[in-house]
């Protein structure tokens, strides 16, 4: 819970190990190493991050900068959820191979498909540069100006660290601004599909088990990264070999326990876990309402019509499921804030931190800024919610608003030089490319006429039948030209036309209004986090993801959502059966693998008591981003692949509660029955390093 983050120390509670966290890899020596052995570990810090051997940390890789992905062999064999490589598949797919309904799996290197623009990133090292990255600031500075210095000696920092030519550096901020890291890492561009289940595997449950416990989806695809003759990072060329990792993942085959521990190891996106409970109320009172609303009306329109047509359906599944992930999330959390009683709680453990200011005697330094949050959420709650609406319409669920919103930037590059502006028209270009190959007028249509009500009375659909921008031939008839011409045909069509006032008033009004208050407040949280380390320096604490690389250790554990109710913590190919919907888009099953089921043919992969495990649960703290983490047992190999977390406990992003949140894995066990059984690809089998530590 949330009160044993802070008030466990007021009132002197000692616990054997802290459940939730994302700790940084690279500083797991001490309590972190005994918090893990506490749990079952049976791993070193040095096992896990080591900048001169190899260890765990070399088989982790960002996967397209969104999502995880680890190594499982030695020819740089990439393992990261279906809904991760989902746009690849989509790609990939048509109307006479149609991978997301079939599935795909090459059969040789030959046969594994390039993919323009992924790219997979490892990190080399990490080192705190806080004292270098502070030089100069002062307490004194206006929040621009602090920002234009360290933005500055950053910089300089990064042009001075000794790397590889063909690796590069980033500067991430932690705990609100007060501790910096600098990163090393590599890229690799030549991504290449190995295979993938079909989606009634990948995506089994769909909508209606996304964020649910008991899952049986085998969320999984298969990657292999290239490398040049040098095994360096390298673009597509058919010369490239197989990518020699540093470090590979071997894989148990002997599954799962409760109470087994377990490592999950990623690229966790946003946590906000020390928000104020003013800003934990706004959020789940205004902000999440508001978006929910909006692509629950988006969804409706777009289910409906991938209903109607196999087209639309391979055309909208991956822009359906980014919107419907969030949207369902948003609802969990809701949940999950109002049950654990978040809120209360948060105003309690404020209550607790003021009283230790004035015994500390430091109400005059800190003792402002609980009110002044207070106060200023006030006036930022309406702006927030304006901003994101418009975010949510013009650029997330609506593609001919957001066609829109990227041509009034390439209208402001007009203005810049003609360099400037080819740069952006070719990029506009490659958008709107990228856009209109998977999009249906009627579809989008419905989508505008359902949402923009809940912006703006001016709801003018007519717009469709007029603009250039439902057709890729026209649409990119309009960029050619000089810049005069080019923005005049633009303000020339019926489109743009009605979404430029929205767009210019976001500019002018909305964001510069957003963006003053939000870093104010932003100043405030920042010095609330400072408050919070130095008045209660023994309290551990964990710094909030911002997509780096981070460990979070748990156990295998069932849990209790309600009253008279447990969830055990694994799940069989029985329940798939059961689920099983005949022709449902959400719950169909293979014949294959039912064939499989009836005749109970799970070779080397069933448990003791000859059932096929699906999927686990674990304490882990996981957010987005962790999708495709590997799930690591006691002596560092490979158990699971987590994907998910239970509806109960998608409040963890701002309120861990280690009694509920459980994130959700799929065992390896049921991947590799998948690859080896229902693919028969065989090969990649072969390829992997199967053993048995706990025999």
């Amino acid at each position: 819970m949330r009160l044993i983050k802070l008030l466990v120390l007021f009132i002197s509670i000692q616990v054997s190990a802290q459940q939730g966290g994302m700790w940084i890899p690279s500083l797991l020596q001490g309590m972190n190493e005994n918090d893990m052995e506490s749990l079952g570990s049976k791993l070193s810090a040095k096992d896990i991050y080591d900048v001169n051997n190899s260890s765990l940390k070399d088989a982790i890789g960002h996967f397209n900068g969104g999502c995880t992905s680890e190594v499982i062999s030695k020819q740089g064999l990439l393992l990261t959820n279906h809904h991760c490589g989902y746009g690849q598949i989509q790609s990939h797919s048509s109307l006479e191979n149609d991978y997301l309904k079939d599935g795909f799996w090459a059969k040789n290197l030959k046969d594994e498909l390039p993919n323009n623009g992924l790219y997979v990133e490892f990190i080399v090292r990490i080192e705190d540069v806080t004292a270098q990255v502070l030089e100069g600031v002062t307490k004194d500075m206006t929040a621009k100006e602090k920002q234009a210095k360290t933005d500055g000696n950053s910089n300089r920092i990064q042009s001075a660290t000794k790397k590889e030519e063909w690796q590069n550096t980033k500067i991430k901020s932690f705990f609100k601004g007060n501790q910096y890291f600098l990163f090393v890492t590599e890229r690799f561009n030549d991504i290449r599909l190995v295979g993938a289940p079909p989606t009634s595997i990948g995506k089994f449950g769909s909508d209606t088990d996304n964020w649910v416990w008991p899952r049986h989806t085998g969320d999984f695809s298969l990657f292999r990264i290239y490398a040049d003759k040098n095994n360096r990072p390298a673009e597509y060329s058919e010369n490239n070999k197989p990518y020699k990792p540093k470090h590979f993942l071997p894989i148990s085959l002997d599954g799962i326990s409760e109470g087994d521990f377990t490592l999950v190891f990623g690229f966790p996106g946003t946590t906000q876990e020390y928000l104020p409970a003013v800003a934990i109320k706004e959020i789940t009172e205004q902000l999440n309402p508001s978006n929910i609303a909006i692509r629950e009306a988006a969804l409706k329109v777009i289910d409906a019509k991938m209903k109607e047509s196999d087209v639309i359906r391979i055309q909208y599944a991956s822009k359906q499921a980014r919107i419907a992930n969030a949207w369902k999330k948003w609802i969990g959390e809701n949940q999950g804030i109002k049950k654990s009683n978040a809120i209360e709680k948060k105003k309690a453990e404020e209550a607790a931190f003021t009283e230790a200011l004035k015994t500390k005697n430091l109400e005059s330094e800190y003792g402002h800024i609980l009110p002044e949050l207070e106060k200023q959420y006030e006036t930022f709650a309406p702006v927030d919610v304006k901003r994101s609406n418009f975010v949510e319409i013009f650029v997330r669920t609506n593609e001919l608003m957001s066609m829109m919103f990227r041509l009034s930037q390439l209208e402001a590059a007009a203005t810049k030089g003609d360099d400037v502006f080819n740069e952006a028209k070719a990029a506009t270009q490659d958008r709107i490319k990228s856009t209109l190959k998977n999009f249906n007028t009627e579809v989008d249509k419905g989508v505008f006429e359902a949402i923009m009500p809940f912006y703006t009375k001016d709801v003018d659909v007519s717009i469709y039948n007029k603009t250039a921008f439902t057709n890729l031939e026209r649409a990119l008839s309009v960029l050619e030209g000089t810049p005069t011409e080019v923005v005049e045909k633009l303000n020339n069509d019926a489109a743009y036309a009605y979404a430029k006032p929205f767009i210019i008033d976001f500019y002018t009004t909305i964001e510069p209004d957003f963006q003053e208050k939000n870093n104010s407040i932003n100043t405030l949280e920042t010095a609330y986090m400072k408050a919070l380390m130095e008045v209660v320096p023994s309290e551990r604490y964990y710094p909030d993801a911002n997509s780096t690389l981070r460990v979070t250790y748990g156990q295998v554990r069932g849990y209790a959502p309600r009253d008279a109710v447990y969830y055990n913590p694994v799940s069989y190919l029985d329940g798939v059966m059961e689920k099983y919907i005949p022709g449902d888009y959400e719950f169909d099953v293979p014949q294959k693998l039912q064939d499989l089921y009836t005749s109970k043919d799970y070779g080397r992969y069933a448990d003791a008591n000859g059932k096929l495990p699906v999927c686990f649960l674990g304490t882990n703290h996981t957010t987005g981003g962790n999708s495709g983490s590997p799930a690591i047992d006691a002596e560092g190999n490979l158990i699971g692949l987590n994907f998910d977390r239970v509806w109960e406990g998608t409040m963890s992003d701002m309120n861990y509660d280690p009694e509920i949140c459980r994130n959700i894995m799929v065992d390896v066990r049921y991947i590799l029955f998948i690859v080896d059984k229902y693919a028969g690809a065989e090969r990649l089998i072969k390829e992997m390093k199967l053993v048995h530590p706990k025999k």
